[in-house]
């Protein structure tokens, strides 16, 4: 696994400030009811046979504040919480919990949509986006996570990580488990870019024969998903959706896959 420096120091003192209300939708969901008392759906895990294998870790990068989901302090159930001014020296010990289905595809906080299959999280007070390792104290696996979104709003947990990270930290089937949660410094990395290299493709799927390369693009242009042409590579026909420059439509067109039952397509760059 791909290693980055993360600050060692000790957490910050969480500051005040002058009170304002704050929730998001997106937010509201991580505690046992809606503030309007209104019961939640049942959350669960993917239906796509997602692995641990298939979740990549999010990459750190420099990123100014979200427009969206830092307002401090902002108020849910009742409860005041402070925005952290930074995620420098951050590092915390507690219990993690994971979200899936019953928010995929809703806006974050921080205005993005969330999407379980990737490597994000939710927290009450860093800012957003942070990036943070996380590793699950119980068999030592990490995964790094893009946190952007607020939650889990229940005290005895620090953490609300997507349904992917959780597979990755092998902590899905008993719902929580401890963790240490570090923020990653992100000083003098990659600027935040919004486009992607011309020429990005997402591979749907790879046969080995023809026939089955044809009958998915035949499912996905009935299903709207296109462009879509065979890479045809003599052994192995690939099946790409594309090309696309913008990240934002990259991550429009994964997503509508996903909600359509297909496979998680991936990048590819030809």
């Amino acid at each position: 696994m791909r290693r980055w420096r993360v600050w060692k120091a000790a957490a910050p003192t969480i500051v005040t400030g002058t009170v304002l209300c704050f929730m998001l939708a997106a937010c509201a969901g991580k505690g046992d009811r809606r503030p309007d008392g209104g019961a939640e759906p049942v959350d669960g895990p993917s239906n796509i046979g997602l692995s641990a294998a298939d979740v990549v870790d999010a990459v750190p990068r420099q990123e100014p504040r979200a427009r969206y989901g830092n307002h401090s302090p902002y108020e849910v159930f009742g409860r005041k919480y402070y925005v952290m001014p930074t995620a420098d020296g951050y590092v915390e010990r507690g219990i993690a919990s994971w979200y899936g289905t019953k928010f995929h595809g809703r806006r974050t906080s921080s205005g993005e949509p969330y999407d379980m299959h990737l490597a994000t999280a939710a927290h009450k007070t860093l800012p957003l986006p942070t990036y943070a390792e996380v590793t699950n104290l119980e068999n030592g696996r990490r995964v790094v996570v893009k946190i952007n979104d607020r939650g889990p709003f229940k005290d005895d947990r620090i953490i609300d990580l997507s349904y992917g990270a959780a597979l990755r930290l092998g902590m899905t089937g008993k719902g929580t488990a401890r963790v240490e949660v570090r923020a990653i410094d992100t000083a003098g990395l990659q600027l935040a870019d919004s486009r992607d290299p011309a020429g990005t493709y997402l591979q749907a799927g790879a046969f080995g024969q023809r026939a089955g390369a044809e009958a998915l693009v035949g499912r996905l242009k009935r299903a709207s998903l296109q462009p879509v042409t065979i890479d045809d590579g003599g052994n192995l026909f690939r099946v790409w959706l594309g090309p696309f420059d913008s990240t934002v439509e990259i991550e429009r067109v994964i997503q509508r896959a996903i909600e359509l039952g297909f496979e998680r397509p991936h990048r590819v760059t030809r």
